[in-house]
């Protein structure tokens, strides 16, 4: 029987060599995040059902759901996109989804395994994370893994071990050089920063294997179009195998012609390069109006007393949506107030995504990834 492993360990060599080892066992694997209460914790083994853990380096396994069932041949990768903020969406990703993804990366970043290093660093049960075990696990590529993000490690790591790739997101970026790395691979949320020509920034999800689309160009065997609705599709060998339910059984999630509706929606520029607009549900119409939060967002940042912020839409009697900024300020005694920031808005973009309600707290919940949490 091919069973399901949960890897409740720490990054380092390993979780490298529990990977593998699982791997040519021929059993799939699950990422458990050790930064979980408990209550998100048992959420995602329950939904995923995992046969065993992993708990310890050399460690005999730890039964978890002995009666769950097997995974399928060539199964890879059992992956939970919401474990921490509500019903887990457990994801299956194959040896081959995997491998396409790791190939297609490496084509585009011209890695040489013989002289390149990979470092991972972000979080190992998101794919930002994992893909980069991954990939240097399917091609022979060398890596560091990390337990986690240190910006001092990260400086180091070119000198250290070698390192010439890595993957952050962007508040991790700023924190480090990217000058001494070959490539720096940039996902997570959407980065209006102006970056060094080695950094490249990533579009994708968990259903594609992570970023299959790198500064707007799709990776190799990868298409991308905008179907009626402005959704983005995507069609690729990288994509999830699809929904594993609790009894075991997998629902795919593209069609009849292989695409998947990523619910984001966006556009192609006049080179063909894609420009993603935003998720579909975080669209504000106000008084008929359409309204992105990154825009707004982006506009806000530059005022001198916003040290973030976060923009959403809420129902309005007159409007049927307002447009609310949620800042984070600089200084909460010199905070800015509604009037001020509308006028800001208003220089730069159309009086209708000036927000029309303020609120300032003091910080913006983001994922591990650096997302906000819009809800």
């Amino acid at each position: 029987m091919r069973r399901l492993i949960a890897l409740d360990l720490a990054g380092g060599a390993d979780f490298v060599v529990a990977l593998r080892r699982c791997w040519e066992q021929g059993d799939a694997v699950v990422v458990l995040d050790p930064r979980l209460p408990a209550i998100a914790r048992t959420a995602v083994i329950g939904a995923a059902r995992p046969h065993h853990a992993l708990t310890a380096p050399g460690a005999d396994p730890v039964p978890l759901d002995p009666d769950a069932p097997p995974v399928e041949e060539g199964d890879a990768l059992v992956v939970s996109t919401s474990g921490s903020t509500g019903e887990p969406k457990v994801l299956v990703h194959t040896h081959d989804s995997l491998l396409a993804h790791a190939l297609a990366v490496h084509e585009r970043l011209g890695v040489d395994p013989a002289r390149d290093r990979w470092l991972a660093t972000l979080p190992l049960n998101h794919l930002g994370g994992f893909g980069v075990v991954a990939r240097s696990v399917l091609t022979g590529t060398p890596v560091e893994v990390e337990p986690a993000f240190d910006a001092s490690v990260v400086a180091a790591a070119p000198d250290r071990y070698g390192t010439t790739l890595v993957s952050l997101v962007a508040t991790a970026l700023d924190r480090v050089d990217p000058a001494p790395f070959r490539w720096v691979v940039l996902g997570g949320s959407a980065d209006p920063v102006v970056r060094p020509s080695n950094v490249v920034r990533t579009y994708g999800l968990t259903e594609t294997g992570g970023g299959v689309v790198y500064e707007g160009e799709a990776l190799p065997g990868v298409e991308v179009r905008i179907d009626d609705g402005g959704q983005i599709a995507i069609r690729s060998a990288t994509t999830t195998r699809g929904r594993r339910a609790a009894d075991g059984s997998v629902t795919p999630l593209v069609d009849a012609e292989g695409w998947l509706t990523t619910g984001d929606l966006g556009h192609l520029d006049g080179d063909g390069r894609l420009v993603v607009e935003g998720r579909a549900d975080e669209l504000i119409i106000t008084g008929g109006e359409n309204v992105w939060p990154g825009p707004v967002e982006d506009v806000l940042r530059t005022h001198p007393l916003v040290a973030d912020v976060l923009v959403t839409g809420e129902p309005d009697p007159e409007w049927g949506q307002r447009v609310v900024a949620i800042v984070v300020p600089v200084d909460r005694r010199t905070a800015p107030d509604l009037a001020e920031l509308r006028d800001h808005v208003k220089q730069h973009l159309p009086a209708h995504a000036a927000p029309r309600d303020l609120r300032l707290v003091a910080a913006i919940p983001r994922t591990p990834l650096g997302k906000p949490v819009r809800r």
